[in-house]
């Protein structure tokens, strides 16, 4: 008997904390972040009345790059890890090149949560995690073919990563996730005694 396993889902798992001067670059990054979430008057009232447990920029600041140094050094590390995440997923860009289409904070206060989603018109999609104290909520991933499966009975739960229905990836200080845009996922409740800060991003194809 011969099992190929078909259409498979990579996700982009690197860190930064090996960079030179990382601790320099994370603690500015982490000042940076909450800087907005006390100056940001728009993204504050926009949390608010949408019920996000914390702080996002996500619908009020799209410069960060260009508004603040640290953001624009941390998109020179980004478009070194996109980069290589594409030619492992053999993407024919032709003409075109992935460039960061958006970049926000995320500041997620303890008890919150950030319910299933997807990014579209997106291609790569991915986090970088700042802030991850004890008990900080990993990231959930979905498997795709879920909705689909109807009848399927579930997986044994001893059923290896592969083979789940659900994938929690727990991240540090320094992590970055890269993901297919299309992928489904979630933050679970945050279980930390102080708030879990990251920053995320969207590559679109242009």
């Amino acid at each position: 008997m011969t099992l190929r396993p078909l259409f498979a889902t990579p996700i982009y798992t690197a860190t930064l904390s090996t960079d030179r001067s990382f601790e320099n670059f994370n603690a500015e990054i982490l000042q940076a972040c909450e800087g907005l979430a006390e100056e940001d008057v728009a993204g504050r009232r926009w949390c608010r009345e949408h019920g996000y447990g914390g702080y996002t920029s996500y619908a009020s600041l799209d410069d960060l790059p260009r508004r603040m140094s640290v953001f624009g050094d941390l998109k020179s590390r980004l478009d070194r890890h996109v980069r290589a995440f594409s030619e492992a997923l053999d993407f024919d860009l032709g003409a075109g090149k992935l460039r960061l289409d958006s970049l926000w904070v995320n500041i997620l206060k303890p008890g919150a949560a950030h319910s299933g989603h997807v990014h579209p018109h997106s291609v790569i999609s991915g986090t970088y995690y700042v802030a991850t104290p004890p008990g900080a909520s990993a990231l959930k991933l979905e498997d795709p073919r879920l909705p689909l499966m109807m009848a399927a009975p579930p997986r044994r739960t001893d059923a290896p990563e592969s083979a789940q229905s659900f994938v929690y990836l727990q991240p540090e200080a320094g992590t970055l996730y890269l993901w297919e845009s299309w992928l489904r996922h979630e933050v679970p409740a945050n279980r930390a005694k102080t708030p879990r800060v990251s920053v995320s991003f969207n590559y679109g194809w242009r």
